[in-house]
């Protein structure tokens, strides 16, 4: 026999089932128990029953449409919570790719850059080398000319000689191409003018004062054509829109102070498709101007403009003549320069031989001006001029 408690812990269950199926309907019902050795004992409402009680009885209909809710709503959880899993798995796998990619084109973007960068790096030393290879076949040849030779030996030294021929003449080709291809050294941008149009020109704001007893005008180019009369640069006000100008005329250069009869021109200095270092410097006390190309002096003269002050408040531009108007109003294509112009810097005062000759070396545009400074002094570019690099 079981213990007491365990006897009357199985009646109060089998009363609760009983009271169960009461309220559902059920007419008849049968209360059991199962004693430890799953054997089944006798009836515990009264010795006289015979009826067995069944606690493992058939659910009802509401007890099943409960348990259906009960699965479905599980298994609705579990769908739910698996779809939020991968979910979470896809937008992970997403923001991984989307970090790789954006990280992929930063960097394609970075080494595009560096890329261009080194290119013009690599370029200018190719050039430089190639300056230095054709110095050493001048020697090597010039050596080979004045040296002994023996009879033995024309046939190998004559094919020297072609070798050394070709090879001069490929130098100077790439020479000729790198020279066209880049900007001059230390110059890292330049205004690009790409037709004669009187739209196209660049608008120059100095911020010192233009009154000037004295000054020098530095400036890079690099002519498509050349005409009778092509503007590199004029500064002009509306009382005279004449008062500095230089400009190019077929092979020559021309620096104009406060008129265009008083000019200083220099001839065969310019040339088209190749970048020059053009150079003009005036001083009032006795009308002296100087014009370099390639920090050589080409030209001089006394007398031009002398005892004249340039005045303040004018304009400056780059690319076309003043008309005395207004910026940018009634100017003739005729006049406009097409090309490309770097390094436009300008002082106060007359720069001796030795300061002209140095902006025309490696360190072509890290000088600067005191009354314009390229790279610092603001210029506009207006019409369809651009900067390149």
């Amino acid at each position: 026999m079981l213990p007491q408690d365990m006897l009357s812990l199985l009646m109060l269950f089998c009363v609760f089932r009983a009271s169960a199926s009461a309220l559902h309907g059920d007419d008849d019902y049968d209360l059991m128990y199962v004693n430890l050795d799953n054997e089944i004992e006798g009836p515990v409402l009264g010795p006289e029953e015979t009826a067995s009680c069944d606690c493992q009885r058939e659910h009802t209909e509401w007890d099943k449409l409960f348990i259906m809710l009960e699965n479905s709503q599980m298994k609705e959880n579990m769908m739910l919570q698996a779809i939020d899993e991968i979910l979470k798995v896809e937008v992970q796998a997403l923001q991984a790719e989307l970090r790789r990619l954006t990280g992929s084109v930063a960097s394609a973007v970075t080494a595009a850059a560096e890329k261009a960068t080194s290119l013009s790096k690599v370029l200018e030393h190719i050039l430089q080398l190639s300056r230095n290879v054709s110095s050493r076949l001048g020697q090597l040849e010039s050596a080979w000319r004045h040296g002994p030779e023996e009879d033995g030996d024309d046939f190998v030294l004559n094919a020297l000689w072609k070798e050394l021929q070709q090879t001069r003449a490929e130098l100077k080709a790439s020479q000729k191409w790198a020279a066209q291809h880049l900007l001059p050294a230390g110059c890292e941008t330049a205004i690009l003018f790409p037709m004669r149009s009187k739209k196209i020109f660049g608008s120059v704001h100095p911020t010192a004062a233009m009154t000037l007893r004295s000054f020098t005008a530095c400036i890079w180019l690099k002519a498509t054509e050349v005409l009778d009369k092509t503007i590199v640069f004029s500064y002009g006000t509306k009382m005279n829109p004449y008062e500095i100008q230089l400009y190019l005329s077929r092979g020559s250069a021309v620096l104009a102070v406060g008129s265009n009869q008083h000019r200083l021109t220099a001839q065969n200095v310019i040339f088209a498709g190749k970048w020059i270092h053009l150079c003009g410097a005036w001083s009032s006390g006795n009308g002296t101007a100087t014009l370099w190309v390639n920090g050589e002096l080409v030209a001089t003269t006394s007398e031009i403009a002398d005892a004249h002050t340039v005045p303040d408040g004018g304009i400056l531009q780059l690319g076309q003549e003043k008309n005395g108007c207004c910026v940018g109003g009634g100017f003739d294509e005729a006049l406009a320069f097409s090309g490309k112009l770097t390094g436009f810097n300008m002082w106060d005062r007359v720069l001796s031989n030795e300061e002209v000759a140095v902006q025309s070396g490696e360190d072509a545009c890290s000088i600067r001006g005191n009354i314009i400074g390229w790279g610092v002094t603001e210029v506009l570019p207006y019409g369809g001029a651009q900067y390149v690099s």
